[in-house]
């Protein structure tokens, strides 16, 4: 069957039929009455034969009338019908040129017609396919087939000039196919009656595709497949209009990981983002389908929490999320522990701005932060002023540094064999102008996150070389030991330029000795390895801090050469005999020294702990029994005076 045969003379023949009708109709009549008719008028018969001249004469204008009617119809309808063609012949050679699946809808008849290559590339035979468009609609997606009926019924309705329909079309091998479908119209000339539609349809399944990666690439995060920040704003905003109708309530959750860094440190950026991907997934099997889990950044997740009743409330759901987030998490051959904190602000009762909820969101994660972390915490007004207070802190530090409002204190730390000091612990301490002396606890965090930590680290690393190249004049073995926060670790600086100062003053690498966190060795690789080397070759001891309290594997031990083991005060300030906390400090010990470690207890306050400490074999020890951590002229005044008390008795 051709894809666009001549124009059917339908009209025609009617039109045809209708003239011969109507001939035969007045013929008749005209044979019936026409005699009559003359008699009436002609009375006198002498005038016959002039009747019989008339009535032929009458007779023969009215065929030629209707003659005339016929032949004009028809040469009217041939032109149209040739133009028709002409136009369809038009369309067939531009629409068939590029390659595209034509097609041909007879609306007189209601046949569609497809062409061969439109067969070819949705892989039907002819067979295969009815000519009725519900046997097209039957093709159509479900999804789209509304859409699609609207389009063509507005195109014929001439709300369209060209018809333009996006759609996915059912192919012979069961897949789905994006469709563009393109199409004319051809009408009557005399009625202006729709008689015909032919278009195309274009394969833009590559194009759709493309499209949905871009939109994905745009809205969503790559690292967990989770929404980004741009579609969950969207998402929130349409969740609070939502509640504005139905009346029901809104919680946003603002979720921050605890300790992230120091894992992604170690471990190294793609098993950080393995992480990041585990952690997604964790959160989105805590909340229901019809709620929003987003992260936004960094190790920072965002979940709304909509329609809340009685059966599902954000305590129950954050204390999931918790416990969830907190088991054992396997990244390659190693396990790692990780929790979360986690700030909620709820609509409308907080605010109604959805800036306004992501901020009170997240000082309410800040003061769960604060709090040691893996808890969740509400907003209330009052955090808004510790969030206030936070800014400022922020800027202060900012210009702590130039203001010289920093200084270093020092706790000496005692051999307990024999009570003598070879070493001190250099600790910072700001001393805020309006604010007093501000604890680092509050500050070294800020420092951390804002980068203010590697300018920071570097002063107190002069000052402290500063300080023990003055005291290793009276005593030439003396050690300052300063603490090195992760974060120094992982950004890409060296640590020749600290052993080019310790050069400058004249000081051997052995002068110092550097504490770090367990948590920084449980996965070191790289960088890190190689900067701990470059401090060891220099001479510069390595610590580690706070044992214990970290992460719970041991196996790193082997595989570092360190100097110092330091037990967290945690487990010295509660040692009595018989208790637990003395067997682990025991085990320690023997653990340190098998591995050719010294042993240094943090927090000894009584000379209960002392003596129990060194019967255990503890080597040194700090706290404030011996010295609480004080300025360096005290601390020379009090070890490196006249007196030169270089030794501490305890009795």
């Amino acid at each position: 069957m051709s894809l666009f045969p001549q124009v059917k003379n339908l009209h025609l023949n009617h039109f045809a039929k209708r003239v011969v009708l109507l001939y035969v109709l007045v013929g008749t009549l005209w044979i019936l009455l026409s005699d009559p008719l003359f008699q009436h008028l002609l009375p006198n018969i002498d005038h016959f034969e002039q009747y019989l001249h008339y009535k032929r004469i009458v007779n023969m204008l009215l065929t030629a009338t209707l003659l005339y009617l016929l032949v004009t119809k028809t040469l009217q309808q041939t032109k149209t019908q040739l133009s028709l063609n002409a136009g369809i012949n038009n369309w067939k050679f531009v629409l068939e040129g590029p390659g595209d699946g034509v097609w041909d809808w007879d609306l007189r008849s209601n046949e569609i017609i497809r062409s061969v290559r439109w067969k070819e590339m949705f892989g039907y035979s002819e067979i295969e396919l009815g000519t009725s468009p519900k046997d097209l609609h039957s093709l159509i997606h479900p999804d789209d087939l509304k859409n699609t009926l609207k389009d063509i019924e507005d195109f014929i309705k001439g709300k369209m000039a060209v018809l333009v329909s996006e759609f996915r079309l059912l192919c012979g091998d069961g897949s789905w196919r994006w469709v563009l479908s393109r199409g004319m119209l051809f009408c009557e000339n005399l009625s202006g009656k729709p008689i015909r539609m032919i278009g195309t349809h274009t394969d833009i399944t590559a194009r759709k595709l493309s499209e949905e990666r871009y939109f994905h690439l745009e809205h969503y995060d790559q690292i967990t497949q989770l929404p980004n920040r741009m579609l969950f704003l969207d998402r929130l905003a349409l969740d609070i209009k939502r509640s504005g109708r139905t009346g029901r309530s809104l919680t946003l959750m603002y979720l921050d990981l605890d300790k992230f860094k120091e894992v992604n440190d170690t471990l190294g950026h793609n098993m950080g983002n393995v992480l990041l991907k585990e952690i997604g997934d964790r959160l989105t099997s805590c909340v229901r389908v019809t709620d929003t889990v987003a992260h936004i950044g960094g190790d920072e997740f965002t979940i709304v929490l909509n329609d809340l009743d009685t059966h599902f409330t954000a305590e129950q759901t954050a204390q999931n999320i918790l416990f969830k987030v907190a088991e054992p998490i396997k990244l390659g051959d190693d396990t790692v522990f990780i929790t979360c904190s986690i700030g909620l602000s709820n609509y409308p009762e907080d605010d109604t701005d959805i800036e306004v909820l992501l901020s009170n969101a997240d000082q309410a994660m800040y003061a769960a932060k604060l709090k040691g972390g893996n808890r969740y915490n509400y907003y209330t007004p009052s955090l808004q002023e510790v969030a206030t207070q936070r800014m400022h802190l922020v800027n202060d530090l900012r210009v702590a540094l130039q203001r010289d409002e920093f200084t270093l204190y020092y706790q000496p730390i005692v051999e307990l064999a024999t009570g003598d000091i070879h070493k001190a612990e250099a600790l910072i301490r700001w001393q805020h102008p309006t604010r007093g002396l501000v604890s680092p606890a509050e500050f070294i965090p800020i420092a951390e996150s804002t980068g203010l930590i590697m300018e920071i680290g570097n002063w107190v690393f002069e000052q402290a070389a500063l300080q023990v190249a003055a005291w290793r004049k009276i005593k030439p073995t003396f050690q300052v030991s300063i603490n090195k926060s992760p974060v120094q670790f992982k950004r890409d600086i060296q640590h020749s330029g600290w052993l080019d100062y310790l050069n400058k003053l004249g000081l051997p690498g052995s002068c110092m000795v550097i504490e770090i966190t367990e948590g920084l060795l449980l996965h070191a690789k790289g960088s890190v390895l190689d900067k701990l080397k470059t401090c060891q070759q220099a001479g510069i001891q390595i610590a580690i801090d706070d044992f214990g309290t970290g992460y719970s594997s041991l196996s790193y031990l082997r595989k570092f050469d360190m100097d110092y083991l330091k037990i967290d005060q945690s487990f010295t300030s509660n040692i009595t005999k018989n208790h637990s906390d003395l067997a682990l400090c025991e085990v320690i010990i023997l653990m340190a020294h098998k591995l050719d470690m010294k042993v240094i207890a943090e927090g000894i306050e009584t000379k209960e702990q002392f003596n129990l400490l060194l019967q255990a074999g503890c080597d040194y020890g700090q706290g404030y029994l011996f010295s609480k951590p004080i300025p360096a002229k005290s601390f020379a005044s009090e070890y490196f005076g006249p007196v030169n008390k270089q030794h501490v008795d305890i009795d």
